[in-house]
């Protein structure tokens, strides 16, 4: 048995853990956990009030093991650009992202059979100017469809980073340095 269980269907969050030497189990919190959105709060704690959500469901029915939840949220200022729900909601997006700076927040928690914490980690990204056909060329990739913000700084997208100030892997889904340290501490 593993030790950990990422609460997490991601393929990204499921590569970082094996880069970062985390073993984990793939048990993926049900549909319907995270919390509705809350405008009093800072895009750090929503962010961790939804990881908290996906974390704390799976421990329910796994409480002698410990569990990891993550959520990452794309932010233009204080508006959530979560998944595209179409192929328009991508392109419109992706025209706000346009030659802008924005924040990209991952947060997540841990529960244990002792205890349950977590952390969040921002990082600043910057987006040269896109034209239509570059939006239009991007999105028939279908790469932006199951991304916050509607694109993957892993993948296709790269080509419209122009700077990004922080931990690349936050941006991708996780952040494999900090998750390592705070469970080797936790």
């Amino acid at each position: 048995m593993t030790p950990y269980i990422l609460a997490s269907a991601s393929p990204r969050r499921r590569e970082i853990c094996a880069l970062a030497d985390i073993p984990v189990e793939i048990l993926p919190a049900p549909d319907g956990v995270e919390p509705p959105p809350d405008a009093s709060l800072s895009p750090q704690e929503a962010v961790l009030r939804v990881a908290r959500a996906k974390a704390e469901a799976v421990a329910n029915d796994h409480p002698d093991r410990i569990v990891i939840g993550a959520d990452t949220t794309v932010w233009l200022g204080r508006e959530p650009l979560g998944k595209p729900a179409d192929e328009a909601d991508a392109a419109a997006m992706l025209r706000k992202l346009s030659g802008n700076t924005h924040q990209v927040v991952t947060a997540v928690w841990v529960c244990s059979p002792q205890k349950c914490a977590g952390f969040h980690d921002t990082a600043d990204v910057t987006f040269y100017p896109m034209s239509e056909e570059d939006i239009a060329a991007y999105i028939a990739t279908g790469e932006p469809m199951d991304k916050a913000g509607a694109y993957g700084i892993q993948g296709k997208g790269m080509v419209y980073i122009e700077a990004l100030h922080g931990d690349f892997y936050t941006v991708m889904g996780l952040s494999g340095a900090k998750l390592k340290r705070f469970l080797n501490e936790f």
